[in-house]
């Protein structure tokens, strides 16, 4: 089971650490390898949530995220954008952009690669941010769960959430506050913060859109209920929102990198490599019904999203280590995976015993 899931991380590892000793020796390998633990560490909440969203979709649209998704992710976001980003600000076109970056200079120094990078950090932290935010609150105001892992905070956004368009309020206020926080870059905050919302609101809108017309699709197979999995329109704006959600990861990522090395093709390969991981332990967690068997999981995986995009906002005006952002969502999950641990025990012995379901915060 783990080799036929990871047997493609585990190539492309091989394959990417190759390349990066071709390109810069036994230098470069350690670099690859520090960015592979970087990206696996700060994306590990998106493999979950990531998870959630394929138990919907039909397994050849599996197969799709697992193939066009990793492409797209490794050299759309993990080589592309940057240039992208660098070849707007700086109103330069692809081939110089790419000129520049291989000149591989030092991001304190203005008018290099890393510096327009991180120039354009602000507007990056604002669309990023704002789209986890929206994935945060939304699960949290959604009705009738049947867990609730914080429990009293948990309850009363789920009561909050009965507000028409709770979820916009509270990112629009939060937006505000931290447009007016950092003065100096408010107006890219908070247009790039409304981007982000409205790309939440459509990407996910158009999803569960075509998802109310399940004509066509594939019942999910061994299931004793009448569960549909997505096909045609339905599961490709599911594929296209976990690319966004992909993509807000890894703004953080990208951009984190920066401090370790400057140059492109390291970070390619560093991040590429991690991403198939993330991408391997996404199928891994749907093939093994994890977030079924481990019912506080997936809460933990979205506390884990709420923190890093507050942490996002607040990178607009303060640099945070990258460390510190990856060992908040690990910390989230591990939490959530012994408590779900607990809670599983717990359950067995009520079987013999009226023992109550246990409840983060000694509720």
């Amino acid at each position: 089971m783990i080799f036929k899931t990871f047997g493609w991380s585990f190539a492309v590892t091989v394959v990417g650490l190759v390349a990066a000793f071709l390109y810069g020796g036994p230098t470069a390998i350690a670099i690859a390898t520090i960015l592979i633990i970087l990206e696996v560490s700060l994306s590990f909440d998106n493999a979950v949530v990531n998870a959630r969203v394929l138990t919907k979709m039909s397994h050849a649209w599996r197969k799709i995220f697992l193939t066009v998704g990793i492409v797209i992710a490794v050299f759309g976001m993990r080589l592309l954008f940057p240039l992208v980003v660098v070849g707007v600000t700086a109103k330069m076109n692809p081939i110089d952009a790419w000129s520049l970056a291989m000149e591989k200079g030092d991001p304190d120094v203005p008018g290099t690669y890393g510096y327009i990078l991180n120039e354009a950090h602000p507007s990056i932290a604002a669309f990023g941010g704002m789209f986890l935010l929206m994935i945060f609150l939304n699960f949290f105001f959604e009705q009738g769960k049947e867990h609730h892992w914080f429990g009293p905070v948990e309850r009363f956004m789920e009561k909050f959430g009965v507000l028409d368009g709770a979820a916009v309020i509270v990112a629009l206020a939060t937006l505000l506050g931290f447009g007016l926080t950092f003065a100096d870059h408010t107006r890219d905050v908070l247009v790039y913060g409304v981007i982000g919302i409205l790309t939440y609101l459509l990407v996910n809108g158009m999803g569960e859109l075509f998802n109310a017309e399940p004509e066509g699709d594939e019942e999910i197979e061994g299931s004793t209920g009448e569960l549909i999995l997505a096909t045609g329109k339905a599961a490709f704006f599911m594929f296209m929102y976990l690319e966004v959600l992909d993509a807000s990861f890894s703004f953080d990522g990208v951009i984190g990198a920066f401090a370790i090395t400057s140059d492109p093709v390291i970070i390619a390969i560093g991040l590429g490599v991690g991403a198939m991981y993330v991408r391997s332990l996404t199928i891994y967690l749907v093939n093994k019904g994890t977030l079924n068997d481990y019912v506080y999981l997936e809460h933990g995986a979205h506390w884990a999203i709420g923190a890093l995009a507050v942490l996002l906002l607040f990178t607009i005006g303060h640099h945070i280590p990258e460390v510190v952002t990856g060992l908040i969502g690990v910390g989230f999950i591990a939490a959530a995976f012994g408590w779900s641990v607990r809670h599983n025990k717990l359950h067995r012995d009520d079987e013999v015993s009226s023992e109550p379901e246990p409840e983060l915060a000694g509720v």
